[in-house]
Parts: structure tokens; sequence; C-alpha cells
């Protein structure tokens, strides 16, 4: 980039700026709409009143997982808000499991299905069992982008844009920073997902040579709480002061580097100063309100985002398609969480209940 020159941490660790004027510049105003907490409903305000008499069914791939289970009791929540039936069936996290979850769910023949975050591939007979029925299905984080999925069976997937999360979760360390920051990437990459969010995460950082990308860390989720220990302990010993941020493609990576920070000495509050580009779930918000080991999420409006199931339902009841919504990333910080332990945007709730009763919302 013209302009731009550096290729790391200034040796006084002061941010210099000077790495990248215009991409901090953008960064930097990209953050503080991120930051935003009191920003406007801009999700749809017009739709059908509600179609009575419906029943959903929530498969959830295990409600041991934060963000699975935000969804599910948004959900709950609205179902009742417009009067319909709903039930939530755990999967379990294993496959079998969720197998045997949606068939319990296709056997109920309700009016439709969630796929509650699990790839509907894993349950392909089950799903083609629901379509043959005329059960229409709607995914939560089931697929890697948001909007409809003919492949996948989908009327509609719901999930913020990888693109937007990996692009302000850079931009927050390029921000934070002042253009100047040593950082360590942490992923998995036998998750296409995780993998591509990885690589995205990567290009935006690189738009500012004074970042430097001391580490990519690939230990699988899986391995997280044994691993990460010891590879923080290692970068540590590797890099020392020159770590100073750090962004993980989900918020677990530090709960595990946790220990290891605390046991080297390291404060809470930083350096370094870690991000996660993840659900957003209550332990990270714990660990931030309380300045221990993270200082950022870009959490998802989980609940949010099941009122909008129920009303991409109700869409479909109504012969409409549904509503294309993608809600903006937010990033949440002890200085705008307001000691929530969840992102719970404003309006939402409101909007849909003037919609369902019959009652357009005005701009």
């Amino acid at each position: 980039m013209a302009g731009c020159g550096g290729d790391g941490p200034s040796a006084g660790g002061e941010p210099s700026g000077a790495g990248c004027p215009a991409t901090l510049a953008r960064a930097q105003a990209a953050v503080r709409q991120a930051e935003n907490t009191d920003a406007a409903w801009s999700g749809p305000t017009s739709g059908p009143a509600a179609v009575p008499d419906k029943t959903l069914v929530y498969v959830a791939q295990t409600m041991t997982n934060p963000g699975v289970a935000g969804v599910a009791k948004g959900f709950e929540e609205a179902a009742k808000a417009i009067g319909w039936k709903a039930r939530v069936i755990d999967g379990d996290g294993t496959p079998a499991g969720i197998q045997a979850a949606l068939s319990q769910a296709v056997t109920l023949k309700p009016s439709g299905i969630v796929i509650g975050g699990f790839d509907p591939k894993l349950t392909s007979q089950q799903v083609a069992r629901a379509r043959a029925a005329g059960i229409p299905l709607i995914g939560w984080h089931a697929v890697g982008t948001p909007g409809p999925s003919e492949d996948a069976g989908l009327l509609t997937n719901i999930t913020t844009k990888v693109e937007d999360v990996a692009r302000i979760s850079a931009d927050w360390i390029i921000a934070q920073s002042g253009g100047d920051a040593g950082a360590v990437l942490f992923t998995d990459d036998s998750i296409p997902f995780a993998r591509n969010k990885a690589d995205l995460i990567k290009k935006e950082l690189a738009t500012c040579p004074g970042v430097a990308l001391l580490a990519y860390e690939n230990i699988p989720i899986p391995d997280a709480s044994s691993r990460t220990p010891q590879e923080v302990s290692s970068l540590l010993s590797r890099f020392q002061g020159r770590w100073t941020h750090s962004v993980a493609i989900n918020d677990l990576y530090f709960a595990d580097a946790a220990p290891a920070l605390r046991a080297a000495g390291k404060p809470g509050s930083g350096p370094p100063l870690n991000i996660g580009a993840g659900d957003g779930d209550p332990s990270a918000f714990q660990r931030i309100n309380s300045g221990q080991y993270q200082a950022a999420t870009v959490p998802e409006p989980l609940s949010q985002q099941g009122w909008q199931i129920v009303d991409d339902f109700n869409r479909a009841f109504a012969g409409r398609p549904t509503s294309g919504y993608v809600a903006p990333v937010h990033i949440a910080t002890a200085g705008n969480s307001g000691g929530a332990t969840s992102w719970d945007p404003a309006g939402y709730r409101e909007a849909y209940r003037k919609i369902w009763s019959g009652e357009q919302v005005r701009p």
C-alpha cells in the first residue's frame, strides 16, 4: 500500500501509526461503528401478520454449545410471542444423536424444523425425509453463508457474514494498536469454515504493514484445552514483548490460554490483548468484563437470530420470501457491554411483534 512502511511493532513499543495511515483511519471508523450499542434496528419493519396454529421444532447440535442454546432461547421466546407451539430437541453433539434428534423432529410432523448449528449433510437422509414430507427447514450456522441454500435444502440460513466478522476482528487489532502490533492467530484448519475465516483475518491484517503476524497457530478445537496452554507458553518464550495482540476464530482458545498467561505473570488486561472472532459466549463476556485475558469479542446476536427464525418461517407460511436480513457485526468490550453476558441489540422484539400483529413499523 502506498505510503505504508515498517514491518512490525516499533522498538519503543509505542503505536507509531506510521505503518498504514489510510488503513488505520478506515479501521478506526469501522471499529467505532461496530462498538456502537445505540444503533437503531436495521432489520425488517414490514411483513405478513402472524399465520395461526403453527408448530416448530428446533433441533440443536448440542445445548451445551452456548451459541446454539442462546438461539434456542430466543426461538422459544419468539414462538410464544407469535402464538405458536415450539419444542427443542437436543442432538447431544454426536452424529448419531443429531440424526436421531432430526428423525424425531420429522416424525412429529411440525410446520417447520430448525437446523440448529450443524451441517445438513450430516443428516442428509433425515433432511430428505423432511423435504419429502413438505416440512420447510431453516438453518442457524448450518452452512457458511447467510441466505437460501438449495443444496442444503434450507429456506434460509441465519448467520452473520464470515467476511464481516473476520474483517472487523482484524480491524480491531489495527485500530487498537494504532497500526503497530505483533499478532498471533489461533484457528482450526480441519474445519473449512474456520480455515476460511482465518485466511480472511490474515488478509485484513496484511493491509497494515505495521502489524506483523508473528504466528499462525493451527490447534483443532477438540484439542484446544490440552494443546493451547503449551503453545501459549512456547509463544511467550519465542516472542516475549513482541506479542501484543491475539485473534482467534473461537473465544474458547482464550479460556484455554488464560492459565498459561497467568502462570507467566502476564496481566489479565494484557498484553497480549485478545479478541475472539466467534459467537461471543457468556464465558467470553465474563472474561472481558472482568479483564481476564480477553479484551473483546465479535458476538452473534443470538436471541435476535432466534426471533428472526420464527419471523422467516411466518413469511414462508404466508407465501412470502424470507427477509434476507443479516445482522451487522458488533464488537463487545468491557466499555460497552454494560456487564451483560450476551449481545442483545435493541428494537427487534418490538419490531417483530408489530409485524406479527399486523401493525407495520413506521420508519
